[in-house]
């Protein structure tokens, strides 16, 4: 999606960005936040995908695993410890809402 169609489906849905004003400046504004967010995700990416050449470089040993197997280790890591703390939020809440004695709770 591009900033000017973003900017025109928030005016028409009468959304705003708090310190932006509507129109061009929501666009420009979303441009930028966009443009930060692709050159962060870039530079991370190519990062994550150079470190086992660096590895290999710095102490002449063979590293079996490419960027590609990294970059998936790393985001496979992620999606995990996020499944964790949802399922351990969701706990906290089952006690919460035990102790608070709801009726019709666990029916």
């Amino acid at each position: 999606l591009s900033p000017v169609c973003l900017g025109s489906l928030r005016r028409a849905a009468s959304a705003f960005i708090p310190g932006i004003r509507p129109g061009e400046q929501t666009s420009k504004y979303i441009d930028k936040v966009m443009t930060r967010l692709t050159l962060a995700g870039a530079l991370y990416i190519t990062f994550i995908c150079l470190v086992p050449e660096f590895m290999t470089m710095a102490w002449q040993t063979p590293f079996y695993f490419g960027g590609t197997s990294i970059l998936i280790i790393v985001v496979v890591i992620m999606d995990f410890m996020a499944q964790v703390q949802t399922h351990l939020m969701s706990h906290q809440y089952d006690s919460v809402l035990k102790k608070a004695n709801l009726k019709g709770y666990g029916r």
